[in-house]
This record gives structure tokens, sequence and C-alpha cells, in this order.
């Protein structure tokens, strides 16, 4: 990465991280790294000038000692000073995750009540007004979790796979439960935007996560999907902080 200069945004997950360098406000590259030693090597090649790190594995402070060229390093956690108003009562247990991809919610969309929502491992509904007063929000399983509590609460219904626009009238026990997860789960999110919608004036609504491409194409909002949410909102933490 020739990233003389910039920011670093690394987001480490359960399984990857994802790691992206920005010029300001702009995403100009991004890497997804799964094995640990190729992010280490990575940073401590790394010329960016600012890095900030979420984790919800690996140690943050390990991550951030790698990037020793940077001039700023910064770990998200509750105590880091962020862009918006926290109002979440227990800010010590609010997934840095979810944080992220609301401050890169109100990065796209100033001035506006904002949903965030991620679909991934759970599937999280965080909800922002127009003065960046973040109020909190919901949490529910995600796609993959409800496929393995059919199979591992049953005695003998398979472990199904999701599968984009399955039937809705399943003809067999597999397409029966792939029906009944997704479809569920999309009426869900569309039931939450609608009550958000039907509370908040113009309501944008941002979705991200692994398991966004199952429903961004069906829901029936408008909705803005964004694979680069939670770095967009990781660096938009990394810049004002740089600039307090």
């Amino acid at each position: 990465m020739n990233n003389k200069g910039m920011n670093l945004v690394v987001d480490y997950g359960n399984t990857s991280a994802k790691v992206g360098i920005f010029n300001q406000q702009e995403l100009v590259e991004k890497r997804t790294i799964a094995a640990l030693p190729e992010l280490k090597s990575l940073l401590e090649l790394s010329e960016a000038e600012n890095i900030i790190v979420s984790s919800v594995s690996h140690s943050p402070d390990d991550i951030v000692s790698w990037a020793s060229k940077a001039r700023r390093r910064y770990l998200l956690d509750h105590r880091l000073p962020l862009p918006i108003r926290n109002h979440y009562r227990t800010p010590e247990t609010l997934g840095v995750d979810r944080i992220a991809g609301v401050c890169g919610a109100i990065q796209l969309f100033p001035e506006s009540n904002t949903l965030t929502i991620d679909a991934g491992t759970c599937i999280t509904y965080d909800f922002s007004d127009a003065e960046k007063n973040y109020m909190g929000g919901s949490i529910s399983p995600g796609l993959t979790m409800r496929f393995r509590a059919v199979h591992e609460y049953t005695a003998r219904l398979p472990l199904v796979n999701p599968i984009e626009n399955p039937a809705f009238t399943g003809d067999s026990t597999e397409s029966a439960i792939q029906s009944g997860v997704y479809y569920g789960m999309l009426e869900e999110i569309n039931g939450v935007v609608a009550a958000y919608n039907k509370k908040y004036t113009g309501l944008k609504v941002a979705l991200t996560g692994g398991d966004a491409r199952f429903f961004e194409n069906n829901l029936k909002a408008s909705i803005f999907a964004s694979p680069n949410l939670v770095l967009i909102g990781l660096n938009s933490i990394l810049n004002y902080n740089v600039n307090r």
C-alpha cells in the first residue's frame, strides 16, 4: 500500500480484517485479510500518518502497535471521543462495529435521521437523529444463526444454507426452511424500517454487513447499501480525533 500521509483504518471481525486507506474522506484502497501475520506485515510496512483500529476478537492494542510509523494511533472503544452524542445507557457494552456503522451512516447522510442496519452474525438496527444523537437500537439473530437454530434445536431438520430469492412456497423440507428463515427475516427488516419511517421524517436507511446482499434488492423502502459503511465510519471517527 502506497499510503504515505493518509489514514489507515482496520476493522478486525470474528474471522478476518478489513483494511481501508483514506485520503481525507475518500476511500482509495481496501483489502480483506484473513491471516493475522499478513495483517501484521502490512501494518509494519505502512507509512500511513494516522491509524484507528476496531477489533471484536484479537487484541486491538497489539494491532495498533504494529503500525509503528503512524504519527497518531487510536483504538476504538467507549472512551474514544466520537463525532456524535452517544445516549446509549451502557456505552462500555456497545459493539465497536455498531458505533462505527452509525458514524458511517451519519457521514453519508449528515443532518438526517438515519437507521443503520448491519446484517451480520446478528442483525443490528441503530438509530441516530438529525442532530447526531445516537439513541440506540435493537439486536436480533442473523441469517446463519437462524438456520443453525432450526437445525440444532430440532431432532430431524437439516442444516440448510441461505440462497438468494428462495421460493416463497417451499416444496421440500430444505426449501421450506429457506423460505421461512429468509422471508421471516425480510419481513422483520421491512417492519422495523416501516416503524422508524412512521415516527421520523426524512429517514435515511443504510444497509451493510455480510448478508446484506440477500436483502438489498427486496426491501420495500428505499435503502442505501454500503459494504464499506464501517470503514467509512472508522475514518470519520479518526478524522474527528485528529482534528480535535
